[in-house]
C-alpha cells in the first residue's frame, strides 16, 4: 500500500485539536498539511495574513487561520480562546514561530537589540504560547505542548549566540514544564531540527535551494539523506500522537546524528 493510502487508512489525530503557529510557510504549514491529513482540526496562527488564509481555504473546513503575533500576549490570549470556543478544547499546541537574524557572528558585534528581538519573538513567544495553552488543559487534565528548538541546544557552533540563548532557552522551558505539567497527564516536548530550508533562509532565488540544500546535507552527519520540512513535521506529528503517549520532556533532535558526534574529525573507512 502506498504512503498516500497508509496516511488515509491511519489518521492519528482523528478528533484532535492542534494550534500550530508559525503555520503559514515552512516547517509550520508542512505540520499544517500533515496534521491535517491526520484527522486533525487545525487552527494556524501567523502574522503572515495572505499566507496562511491561502493554506486555510485550500485545505478547507477543518483548518482555520488566525492572525497572531506570539509575542503580543493579547493576540496569543485571543488564539486560545477562540479555539476554545469554537472547537471546545485544545488537544495540541505546537510553538512553532520564531525568526532568525544573521547566519553566524562574533559575540563582539552583536547588538543588544539582536539579544532582545531573538528572545522576544522566539522565547517570549513559546512561553505565551505555553502559558495559555496549559490555561485550558490543566482543567481538561490531558494535553500535548510542542515546541520548535534547535539542534543548537544539543551541539555548540550551529548558530549566533543571540539565537542560541533564545532555543536553548525554549528546551529549558520545556523541561520546567514537562514536570510541573505531568500531573495534569499534559505532555510537553521539543523538536530541535538541523539546517532545513525554509521561508527564513536568506536565498534570494529559489533555483539556489538544491544547491543550500546539498551544503548542508554535505556537512552534516547522516550522508545519503536531506533534512526537509516534511521530515520536521512527521516528528512533531508523532510527538503530538497518542503513539507518544509515554513521552514527555524530550528533545527530538532531528540532526541525523550530528549533534552526537565530533564533527570535526573525518575517519576514512575500507568500507564501500
Amino acid at each position: 500500500m502506498g504512503e498516500a493510502s497508509e496516511t488515509v487508512s491511519h489518521k492519528r489525530l482523528e478528533g484532535k485539536v492542534a494550534i500550530i503557529t508559525g503555520g503559514a510557510s515552512g516547517m509550520g504549514a508542512a505540520t499544517v498539511q500533515l496534521f491535517h491529513e491526520h484527522g486533525a482540526q487545525v487552527v494556524l496562527a501567523d502574522i503572515k495574513d495572505k499566507q496562511g488564509q491561502a493554506i486555510a481555504d485550500k485545505l478547507g473546513e477543518n483548518v482555520t487561520y488566525i492572525h497572531c503575533d506570539v509575542s503580543d500576549e493579547d493576540d496569543v490570549i485571543n488564539l486560545i480562546d477562540t479555539t476554545i470556543e469554537k472547537h471546545g478544547k485544545l488537544d495540541i499546541m505546537y510553538n512553532n514561530a520564531g525568526v532568525m537574524d544573521r547566519s553566524l557572528g562574533s559575540i563582539l558585534d552583536t547588538k543588544k537589540s539582536d539579544l532582545d528581538w531573538m528572545l522576544k519573538v522566539n522565547l517570549g513567544g513559546a512561553f505565551l504560547g505555553a502559558k495559555h495553552a496549559a490555561r485550558v488543559m490543566i482543567p481538561q487534565r490531558k494535553g500535548c505542548i510542542l515546541f520548535t528548538a534547535s539542534a543548537c541546544t544539543a551541539i555548540a557552533g550551529l548558530s549566533t549566540h543571540s539565537y542560541a540563548a533564545a532555543k536553548c532557552g525554549i528546551w529549558g522551558l520545556a523541561r520546567n514544564l514537562a514536570s510541573e505539567l505531568g500531573e495534569y497527564s499534559i505532555r510537553v516536548n521539543c523538536i530541535s531540527p538541523y539546517g532545513v530550508v525554509t521561508g527564513m533562509t536568506p536565498i534570494t532565488d529559489a533555483s539556489q535551494v538544491p544547491m543550500v540544500e546539498e551544503i548542508l546535507s554535505k556537512a552534516g552527519n547522516l550522508q545519503g539523506q536531506t533534512l526537509r520540512v516534511d521530515g520536521i513535521a512527521k516528528a512533531a506529528l508523532y510527538l503530538a500522537s497518542d503513539d507518544a503517549y509515554y513521552v514527555s520532556g524530550l528533545n527530538l533532535v532531528v540532526d541525523g546524528g550530528f549533534s552526537t558526534v565530533n564533527p570535526t574529525i573525518i575517519l576514512k573507512t575500507p568500507y564501500h
